[in-house]
C-alpha cells in the first residue's frame, strides 16, 4: 500500500489501525451476510462489497486518502465476510449450528481467519503471503487497473477483481486440483503405480476423463517455467503437515503426479520450455489438512490478493492516466464489400407490398 517496508513504530500503528476497522456491525451481518446466502462464497463477497458502498459516507470520493481507507477496511473486513457468508451458508442450507465467533484483537489476519474457523496459523500465514499479488500481470489485479482507470468507486473494482478470481483458470485453480485429485483417487486402484496414474493423466490431458477440459489443474504458469517459487515453499509445508496428519500416501500422489505431468504435458501439447507446478497445487491440500473448507479455498486466495490490489488501485488513481482501452485486431476472413448505388427504398424492397407479403415472398 505504501510503496515500502514499514518500520516498527508504523507497523503497530498500521495493525492499530486495522483493528479497528476488523468488525461488521450486527445489522450488516443481519441483513446482508445471512440473507441470501449461496454454496459460492465468492458470489457472496462481492454482493457483501457492492453492498458496503451504501454504508460509506463517501463512497465516490476516488481521492488517494479516502480510497487508502476503503482498502484498509476492506483489507480487515473481508475475512469476517468470508468466514461469516461460509456460517450462514452451512446453517441456512445444511442446516447446522449458526456459530459467528468475532476476531479478536491482537491477533493476526491469519490468527483471526483460524479462530472464526479453528486453531493453527502459521501455514496459513505462509499460505497468505504467498498467494498475495506478485507482479501486476494476473488477470484479476490487471481487471483492478482496468475498472480503476474509469473512475469508478473501490466496492465496484474489488468486486470486478474477485470477480475475475472467481474463474477455475485463476483463483478458483486450487479447488478444481482438490477436485481433480478427488477424482484419481477414485478411478486409479493403485496410486504408487506409475503406470496406471500415467495412463489415468493421459485420459485427462484427452479430455476422456474428469472435467474434459484436457487440463492438469495446477501444472503450468504464464511466467515461471523451471519451478513455481511459492509452490516450492508451500511444499514443504505440505510434506510436514502430511507427516503430522498420517497423510504421506496422499502426498507421495501429489508427488507423482507433479512429476508425471509436466512431462506429460510438455508431451501432448508439444512445448519446449519446461512446465512446473504452480502455487494452486499443493494449497488446497494444505487447507484440507488444515481442517479449512473447500468453499473457502478460493476467498482465501481473495484475503490474500486485496492489499495487491489495493496498492495498483492507489497507483492507478495517482498516476490519473488515460482508460484503459485494449485494442483488437481481426485476424478472421475478410471479405469484400461492393457499395450498392443510391436507389429508391420503395423499388429496394419490392417485397414489401401488400401482395409479396400475402406470399411469403
Amino acid at each position: 500500500l505504501f510503496g515500502q517496508l514499514p518500520s516498527e513504530k508504523e507497523l503497530e500503528m498500521f495493525k492499530e489501525v486495522m483493528a479497528q476497522f476488523e468488525t461488521l456491525s450486527g445489522r450488516f451481518v443481519r441483513d446482508v451476510v445471512m440473507k441470501a446466502s449461496n454454496a459460492d462464497i465468492m458470489n457472496s463477497m462481492q454482493r457483501c462489497i457492492l453492498t458496503l458502498y451504501t454504508y460509506d459516507s463517501r463512497p465516490e470520493d476516488i481521492s488517494a486518502e479516502n480510497v487508502l481507507r476503503q482498502s484498509i477496511e476492506l483489507i480487515a473486513k473481508l475475512p469476517l465476510i468470508a468466514v461469516y457468508s461460509y456460517h450462514s451458508y452451512r446453517h441456512f442450507r445444511k442446516d447446522e449450528t449458526l456459530f459467528i465467533r468475532n476476531p479478536q484483537k491482537g491477533l493476526s489476519l491469519a490468527e483471526n481467519i483460524l479462530l472464526m474457523l479453528r486453531p493453527e496459523a502459521k501455514v496459513l500465514d505462509i499460505a497468505l503471503m504467498l498467494h498475495a499479488e506478485h507482479g501486476g500481470g494476473n488477470n484479476s489485479t490487471f481487471t483492478t487497473h482496468v475498472v480503476t482507470s474509469s473512475g469508478t468507486d473501490t466496492y465496484s473494482s474489488v468486486a470486478a477483481s474477485i470477480g475475475s478470481l472467481k474463474g477455475p483458470r485463476h483463483g478458483g485453480a486450487n479447488l478444481k486440483v482438490q477436485d481433480m485429485f478427488a477424482d484419481i483417487k477414485a478411478h486409479v486402484k493403485n496410486w504408487t503405480d506409475e503406470a496406471e496414474v500415467e495412463a489415468y493423466l493421459c485420459r485427462i490431458l484427452n479430455k476422456e476423463a474428469f472435467d474434459h477440459s484436457g487440463l492438469i489443474y495446477g501444472m503450468g504458469h504464464a511466467v515461471y517455467t523451471l519451478s513455481d517459487p511459492r509452490e516450492v515453499i508451500l511444499k514443504k509445508f505440505a510434506r510436514k503437515l502430511a507427516e503430522e496428519k498420517g497423510m504421506m500416501e496422499e502426498f507421495a500422489l501429489y508427488e507423482l503426479v507433479e512429476r508425471l505431468g509436466s512431462r506429460l504435458v510438455m508431451e501432448q501439447r508439444k512445448m519446449f520450455k519446461n512446465v512446473c507446478a504452480n502455487v494452486d497445487f499443493y494449497s488446497g491440500f494444505v487447507y484440507t489438512m488444515l481442517g479449512i473448507p473447500k468453499e473457502l479455498f478460493t476467498p482465501i486466495f481473495a484475503i490474500a490478493r486485496i492489499p495487491g490490489w489495493s496498492a495498483h488501485r492507489l497507483e492507478e488513481i495517482l498516476n490519473a492516466g488515460k482508460i484503459i482501452r485494449p485494442a483488437y485486431k481481426y485476424v478472421g476472413h475478410h471479405q469484400e464489400f461492393v457499395a450498392m448505388p443510391d436507389r429508391d427504398p420503395c423499388m429496394e424492397y419490392p417485397c414489401m407490398d401488400e401482395e409479396n407479403d400475402k406470399n411469403g415472398d
